[in-house]
């Protein structure tokens, strides 16, 4: 492959547009059969490792977080997300497009990103069903590995 088709690529790759890296340690949160398995794909193949799932014990550095209006209460579910990574790196909340099942209002998110303490970047679609919401914590403190 010509270097120019390994530019054009990255351009069009979602994870890659999305801020994911080589050797990212990247964990998965409320993977259900409804998520877009291109947009996994997709990630891995910019980490170059697999995703890891709820119960990675350490700190990694990225979160992707599957949620839909009946996973629960977001502000709660974005706490619990921002204490997995260090502090300024990236939490993507992938949620449904309006009007597919499960749709989280624009306003609602941001509110709950807002409440746990994160500053939200960019917004964009990462499939046919899913918009993926780009938040990193503020850089403060560094937490240390569990």
């Amino acid at each position: 492959m010509s270097a120019t088709a390994d530019h054009a690529e990255e351009r069009t790759s979602p994870a890659v547009r999305l801020g994911f890296q080589p050797e990212q340690v990247v964990q998965e949160i409320g993977y259900d059969e409804d998520v877009d398995q291109e947009l996994r794909e997709a990630i891995e193949e910019a980490t170059g490792t697999e995703l890891v799932d709820e119960d990675y014990e350490d700190l990694v550095d990225a979160v992707v977080l599957w949620f839909r209006d009946e996973d629960g209460d977001l502000t709660d579910a974005l706490v619990d997300a921002s204490q997995l990574v260090d502090d300024g790196d990236l939490v993507l909340l992938l949620t449904p497009k309006t009007g597919r099942d499960g749709y989280v209002e624009p306003s609602d998110i941001n509110d709950a990103a807002r409440t746990a303490g994160f500053t939200q970047t960019k917004s964009t679609s990462v499939g046919k069903d899913w918009i993926g919401t780009r938040l990193v914590t503020p850089k403060a403190s560094s937490k240390t590995k569990r």
